[in-house]
């Protein structure tokens, strides 16, 4: 069984790579990949009240995510719809694409240390289109947006759904994990920057026409700035919402876009139903790519079935025996991070490390957040953040891999050598 269903992980995995060349969706094969996989699952393992069981959790923990991805991507067409980033286009004034990569990488870096990679990607990206005109350009700033949102999650305990694993389940704290992991992230971003920038040298900023001329987009200052500052102040506040709450972060998402909805409908009631009709949230919903939700869903639940028959724990477990040095291990898992999700990969590590023998805060734990939080920028589809990217902006898998995948790798290493560095200087 365990055969088949690997094989069928890696075909699934190679259609959706090979997307272009093959000419199929890349949701129709991560769906098909995950309902071959469950068949099989449900079929072969003689227990079908714990694959259903099983297949629940996941299904949980998945809809999760899609919920709060759906709010998000919603906030972000409704600030949209109001022409809310021009309160920050408006003052980017760089005519250079070099000092306008260096401006959004350390943006992006920061910004996601307080929302999350997911949320500031799509923030980030949205943003792009308003600033570039040229796909080639908007794909470069796209695939480093990815680099640099997972190496600024990767510092917090709430910038990564990795890191706010380690962080719930007790294996690290909050100030010790920023002071662990802020160096190392910040040259996992600088590494593949300065590359980037002198690729990008004397190129100049090609910005998009705007469309002033059209009634339809006509809003006024006062509700570009309200919903700009609304809709980042929601983002901003899910995980001071989770915080204080302990509810999933998906609630706090659902609950802000509620908010958010309401105001509208109060701002905008004086107007006439074809004139409002564009700016509202039920309109958002329509905008979404849900073509991007469905492939999330897929490959999530596809990941889930290596999770629940042990494949990644009895992988972890081998290189536990074969491997023996811990950063080395650990390297490795961020490694594979790249192609399997990192979320099942940290869980299995936290099942197969107990907390007696790594205390909190141990050399473990630090370096894991660090190497699976950044490990999913060396491939598109290796992170929440990269998956979001792939469907906003249509970046080809194998585009990604040819310009962005060795820039990624030359953080991650350099990002590597400098958390060994310094923890050998401090302990």
């Amino acid at each position: 069984m365990l055969t088949i269903i690997v094989v069928i992980f890696v075909v699934a995995y190679a259609a959706i790579a090979l997307e272009h060349p093959i000419k199929i969706n890349k949701s129709a094969s991560a769906l098909l990949g995950a309902g071959l996989l469950w068949t099989v699952y449900a079929l072969l393992s003689g227990d079908h009240g714990l694959v259903a069981r099983q297949l629940n959790e996941s299904l949980a923990s998945t809809a999760q995510i899609v919920f709060f991805l759906m709010g998000a991507m919603t906030i972000v067409e409704v600030v949209d719809a109001h022409n809310g980033f021009e309160v920050i286009t408006s003052r980017i004034s760089t005519t250079k694409l070099a000092s306008l990569m260096w401006l959004v990488g350390f943006v992006t870096f920061f910004l996601s240390a307080v929302l999350d990679n997911l949320t500031t990607t799509i923030v980030m990206i949205s943003l792009m289109k308003k600033l570039l005109d040229r796909q080639e350009d908007r794909l470069f700033f796209a695939g480093m947006i990815v680099i640099a949102a997972n190496a600024g999650g990767a510092w917090t305990p709430i910038g990564d759904v990795t890191t706010t694993m380690l962080w719930i389940g007790g294996q690290i704290t909050t100030l010790a994990i920023m002071k662990g992991v802020l160096l190392a992230s910040l040259v996992n971003l600088i590494l593949p920057l300065a590359v980037v920038s002198y690729l990008l040298k004397g190129r100049q900023v090609i910005a998009p026409e705007r469309v002033e001329d059209s009634g339809l987009l006509q809003t006024t200052p006062f509700e570009r700035n309200l919903m700009f500052f609304m809709g980042i102040g929601i983002l901003v506040s899910v995980p001071i919402f989770k915080t204080v709450t302990h509810l999933p972060p998906f609630m706090g998402i659902l609950f802000g876009l509620g908010i958010l909805w309401l105001v509208g409908e109060l701002a905008h009631r004086g107007k006439e139903e074809s004139d409002k009709q564009h700016l509202s949230v039920a309109h958002a919903l329509m905008q979404i790519d849900m073509s991007s939700i469905v492939f999330f869903i897929g490959i999530l639940l596809a990941v889930a079935t290596l999770e629940h028959t042990q494949i990644l724990g009895a992988l972890a477990g081998w290189l536990d025996r074969t491997v023996g040095r811990q950063e080395v291990i650990v390297t490795i898992i961020g490694l594979v991070s790249a192609i399997v999700d990192n979320v099942p990969l940290v869980a299995a590590s936290m099942g197969m490390y107990s907390l007696s023998q790594y205390p909190a805060d141990s050399f473990l734990w630090e370096f894991m957040a660090y190497c699976a939080g950044t490990g999913g920028s060396i491939l598109i589809i290796g992170s929440a953040a990269g998956v979001a990217a792939m469907g906003l902006e249509k970046v080809h898998f194998f585009w990604y891999v040819r310009k962005i995948s060795g820039l990624a790798l030359l953080g991650y290493f350099g990002g590597v050598i400098t958390y060994l560095v310094q923890y050998r200087l401090l302990h």
